[in-house]
């Protein structure tokens, strides 16, 4: 082996050489990994239509708003987007949750009940069709005591509404096209 390497050059070099290369490579598969899984690219990529900030009846009575409904191969999809940066403390029967990152930490109701009602007021209008809800934490928030049952990260979003064969997801939409119909028309009254 000292044949290979120049007179020159130290162990301890080499092993600093080989670390830059590894941190290198880590940070390089991170920054494609990152630039790959935006919020927006995996919206378009599960989404076939997507409505952005309609509000529509509430099932009991009132009204309710809805930041994301999409449009997908397994029927109808709510997302509640949250940005959080730390350490996320929740579960499915907590009413507040809490996150705690290096410099702060807040709580906040838990999404879900509000999720529920949103996805019980889509049901209400289209009822032939699978309505679905999730809460999509981002990249900066981590569950250190288990996942909640409708949070999930982009990658699970995407693994869970994503269809791979879009030809025979196209068959499976052109079902759900009407019952889409009926929640625009209902959502521009």
């Amino acid at each position: 082996m000292n044949d290979l390497l120049p007179a020159n050059i130290s162990v301890m070099q080499l092993s600093l050489v080989a670390a830059v290369l590894v941190a290198l490579v880590v940070f390089l598969i991170r920054r494609r990994r990152g630039a790959v899984r935006t919020l927006a690219s995996v919206l378009n990529n599960i989404a076939y239509e997507r409505l952005e900030g309609l509000i529509i009846p509430k099932a009991d009575e009132g009204e309710i708003q809805i930041d994301h409904l999409i449009l997908t191969a397994e029927g109808l999809l709510i997302i509640e987007i949250k940005d959080v940066n730390g350490a996320v403390f929740g579960s499915d029967k907590m009413e507040q949750w809490t996150v705690i990152s290096d410099d702060k930490r807040f709580t906040f109701n838990n999404p879900q009940p509000a999720l529920y009602d949103r996805v019980a007021a889509v049901r209400q209008i289209v009822r032939q069709v699978p309505v679905a809800g999730r809460v999509v934490f981002l990249d900066g928030a981590t569950f250190t005591k288990g996942v909640p049952s409708l949070v999930c990260d982009l990658d699970q979003l995407q693994e869970q509404f994503g269809d791979p064969d879009k030809d025979s997801a196209k068959v499976k939409i052109e079902a759900f096209i009407p019952h889409w119909a009926q929640i625009k028309a209902r959502a521009e009254q």
